[in-house]
């Protein structure tokens, strides 16, 4: 089961990324543009970005590590369990979330 240092992992693999706080909260940006947050531990889960299309597919699979609250409701993002995130699915999460917060300068640098 992945937990928030596996995220950090995951993120630290991306340029120009940095630990920092976001909603008084643990998380990763990057240029200062927040894709990754871990919720309080009474609220549960990790907010990663995505598009409003992505959110709707993870929801509609029916896979229980994916939800939302209507906090986020017409927000492109979604709220993960970490205890149930296939940690594979978890990376690809987590560098989509980075895709969309990073400057397309960055993003072709990676993608060299």
């Amino acid at each position: 089961m992945p937990s928030w240092d596996d995220v950090v992992r995951i993120g630290s693999g991306l340029p120009e990324v940095e630990e920092s706080t976001w909603y008084r909260t643990p998380s990763l940006k990057v240029r200062g543009k927040g894709f990754a947050r871990l919720r309080t531990e009474a609220e549960g889960g990790l907010v990663l970005m995505c598009s409003l299309e992505e959110k709707e597919a993870l929801l509609a699979s029916g896979d229980p590590a994916y939800f939302t609250t209507p906090h986020y409701d017409g927000h492109g993002s979604i709220l993960v369990d970490l205890d149930r995130v296939d940690a594979g699915q978890l990376a690809e999460l987590v560098e989509e979330a980075w895709r969309r917060k990073a400057p397309p300068s960055v993003v072709r640098r990676r993608d060299g």
